[in-house]
């Protein structure tokens, strides 16, 4: 999982990018297509057309950092999204899962809330 603070977020751009976009290409595209400030220190994400190769763009206090990944065989295994939708908001695990190419669409777990929980679980093994 990656170590990042709870206010950095990380936006997945849902379209397929051409990856001969450098840091300009991608910082107009947060701008412009994402509607985001590329200086907030976020992470955006961005998957190529082939479908091997991740960009991720972030600002790092006095400049832009780049990171690529490129798999040598396979594809990323991207989360179903709405088309309309232009990007979704993702958690370190999810990127960590993508990056490592695990398939994002497994369902989750719902998460338990203790406030919502109304008594002993009569169908849970010991």
């Amino acid at each position: 999982m990656l170590g990042l603070p709870p206010s950095v977020r990380i936006y997945f751009a849902t379209e397929l990018t051409d990856m001969r976009k450098g840091i300009d290409g991608l910082r107009a595209i947060v701008e412009g297509t994402l509607r985001h400030d590329p200086y907030d220190g976020h992470l955006f994400v961005f998957v190529g057309k082939s479908k091997d190769k991740v960009k991720i763009l972030f600002w790092d206090r006095n400049g832009f950092v780049l990171y690529l990944k490129r798999l040598e065989r396979g594809r990323f295994q991207l989360p179903v999204v709405d088309e309309r939708t232009k990007h979704v908001s993702m958690e370190p695990a999810q990127l960590a899962m993508l990056l490592d190419g695990i398939d994002l669409n497994a369902r989750r777990l719902a998460r338990w809330n203790p406030a919502a929980d109304k008594g002993i679980d009569t169908d849970r093994r010991l």
